[in-house]
């Protein structure tokens, strides 16, 4: 053991991760099926999907075309498409419907995601203790505050809800689903081209390799067998304080 940084090597890290976000992704997953039967939105997804392929049939039109398809199609193609669509946007229940569609996708994808990543993220290390996720208990690695000493309750909520939920992944996901949705162009993909070079620069630049979880946290991933962790600082300052009285005393021959 060493007071020294043992940082946690990347191989390590990426595999811990890959680990923790397959077992995230599950419960989320189950949350989020829970939550649609809760919230009942594939009675609205069936009840938009029906009217949908009523005015198709009706006008003979596909309704999922790009703008590029909507401008190769004839003036004919064309009067058909913005005929149906009108009948649609006027069918105050289709509407409904859509609207419902839309607002439960967003309150179950977030709901779902976070109610995965406070179990993984949150929960679980607090029960195995030292910032430990499954992914990290199998491969070795913990987690502590950049001094050395023990991480904190608050500390590991601030890294699971503002870094790994709300800037890392809610985030993307919601501008996912809004160039889904077309609610959203070219802003878009240069916000999550923006997560990402934060993410590079910080791995790159920061002494503790860390993302923006860790960084906004004050956190570092180490080698559980080999780093020495601090129940407190008043115990890492006694720690300093007696290896310089050893150092000292050395220095005296």
């Amino acid at each position: 053991m060493a007071e020294d940084l043992q940082k946690a090597s990347l191989w390590k890290r990426i595999s811990a991760g890959l680990f923790d976000w397959i077992l995230t992704g599950i419960l989320v997953v189950g949350f989020g099926f829970l939550l649609s039967w809760i919230l009942g939105y594939n009675d609205y997804n069936r009840t938009l999907n029906e009217a949908y392929d009523r005015y198709e049939a009706q006008y003979g039109v596909i309704f999922e075309v790009t703008g590029e398809e909507y401008e190769r199609m004839s003036a004919e193609q064309r009067a058909a498409y913005d005929e149906a669509y009108s009948a649609l946007i006027a069918d105050d229940k289709a509407m409904y419907a859509y609207n419902m569609v839309l607002n439960l996708t967003l309150v179950i994808v977030s709901l779902g995601i976070l109610a995965g990543v406070m179990v993984m993220e949150f929960l679980v290390p607090l029960m195995l203790k030292n910032g430990q996720t499954l992914g990290k208990k199998i491969f070795g690695i913990a987690l502590m505050r950049t001094d050395g000493v023990k991480i904190n309750t608050m500390q590991l909520f601030v890294r699971t809800v503002l870094g790994k939920y709300t800037i890392e992944t809610m985030i993307p996901v919601l501008i996912i689903l809004m160039i889904f949705f077309n609610m959203i162009g070219l802003l878009g993909t240069l916000i999550l081209g923006a997560i990402l070079l934060v993410q590079l620069i910080l791995m790159g630049v920061t002494p503790t390799n860390s993302l923006i979880h860790d960084t906004l946290a004050g956190t570092v991933a180490v080698d559980f067998s080999s780093q020495m962790i601090f129940e407190t600082t008043e115990e890492l300052i006694a720690y300093k304080k007696r290896v310089h009285a050893k150092m000292a005393a050395k220095s005296d021959y």
